[in-house]
């Protein structure tokens, strides 16, 4: 099965038409939410804008919307929820796994969700859109998204790849490929529709597929019996933030210190699971999503570590969740002169440093 991730999606564009018509989707984001009760953790609450200040020994009960099917990549927010870090930080926390068709703005909107894994693309196209949500910690400083070409292609590097035909989702046209064409000369005429079958890809062999890191090459491995060549973007310059922790913009106003708590949790649930024995949260996992093999997870693990996708950059002095002002801004440059955002938009509200950058220690005590 393609692990097809949210930077995949098509869904970034929403209108204010539609955005305004979130006030109607709370009842029916209830009701996918009591749909949801078999998820980790315990039952989720109310919206945690709409609920009162936990009394002491009282857990605040949060729900966290992920961006697909859980996996190992979602490992640190499990591991929070199995090894009781979030309990410590006074939490009571539902995971709720995503899928396809989930449209995460929607629920963290409608108050189905009260953060969700997010992606800077999508991010900054919802201040275009008006839609005050608002990322508050960056767990991937690495988006884990690749291209793959066959061993026999003998690619060096991105450069090689061009004049070759690509299979890209619909979303890359949104997402990495402005970037591939400005940045290393890449022409629409390679492009070629995936629809995550790896098929097309495995019966030609000039040809060049996207994937995910953690995922697809393994994928490969075992269909097509070979290891593809692999080029992670994120060490080609393609540099946007992934796996967000993102929430409504009010609850950063109203409510700081519930936001400080479940990033400082999420953060140590990634220590834990990345530095410790992973075991509890991939049980749940598992739990969650019974199709995912400990050989997946293992790979996913193994890949996070070897390639930096949580521990690198800022997030090595600063701490996992790190986010910089000049990451933001070369991102949201190079895209717009690509002419996927619009050059006057306000980026800045697209994410806060507030609850971020607090230093390696303050997470490992």
């Amino acid at each position: 099965m393609s692990q097809w991730r949210y930077s995949q999606r098509g869904s970034y564009g929403l209108s204010r038409r539609r955005f305004v018509q979130y006030g109607l989707l709370t009842v029916g984001s209830g009701l996918v939410t009591a749909c949801a009760a078999n998820q980790s953790g315990n039952s989720a609450g109310n919206s945690t804008s709409e609920q009162p200040a936990a009394s002491p020994g009282e857990l605040t009960q949060l729900t966290f919307g992920t961006n697909w099917y859980a996996q190992a990549e979602h490992g640190g927010f499990y591991q929070a929820v199995a090894t009781g870090i979030y309990r410590d930080h006074g939490l009571d926390v539902t995971v709720k796994m995503g899928g396809p068709q989930v449209n995460g703005t929607q629920l963290l909107m409608g108050g189905a969700v009260d953060f969700f894994m997010g992606y800077a693309s999508d991010a900054i196209k919802a201040v275009e859109e008006g839609i005050p949500k608002i990322t508050v910690a960056a767990i991937f400083q690495k988006d884990p998204q690749i291209l793959m070409a066959h061993p026999e292609t003998g690619a060096k590097s991105l450069e090689d790849l061009r004049g070759r035909p690509i299979f890209i989702s619909a979303a890359a046209n949104t997402t990495f490929w402005p970037f591939l064409k400005a940045k290393y000369g890449f022409e629409d005429s390679q492009k070629r529709p995936y629809n995550f079958n790896s098929g097309p890809f495995l019966a030609d062999k000039n040809s060049v597929q996207q994937g995910y890191l953690s995922s697809e090459p393994l994928k490969i491995r075992k269909e097509g019996g070979f290891e593809p060549l692999v080029f992670l973007l994120a060490d080609y310059g393609y540099e946007p933030y992934s796996t967000t922790i993102e929430c409504k913009r009010e609850l950063v106003e109203q409510n700081p210190d519930l936001v400080q708590r479940f990033v400082d949790a999420s953060i140590k649930g990634w220590y834990s699971y990345l530095e410790g024995d992973p075991t509890p949260g991939n049980e749940l996992i598992k739990k969650d999503n019974p199709e995912m093999t400990d050989e997946q997870i293992a790979y996913g693990i193994a890949k996070m570590k070897e390639y930096g996708i949580v521990i690198s950059g800022e997030a090595e002095t600063q701490g996992i969740g790190a986010m910089v002002d000049q990451r933001w801004q070369t991102f949201f440059e190079t895209m717009a002169a690509e002419g996927i955002f619009k050059p006057e938009t306000p980026y800045t509200q697209a994410y806060t440093l507030q609850f971020v950058n607090k230093g390696v220690a303050a997470y490992r005590s």
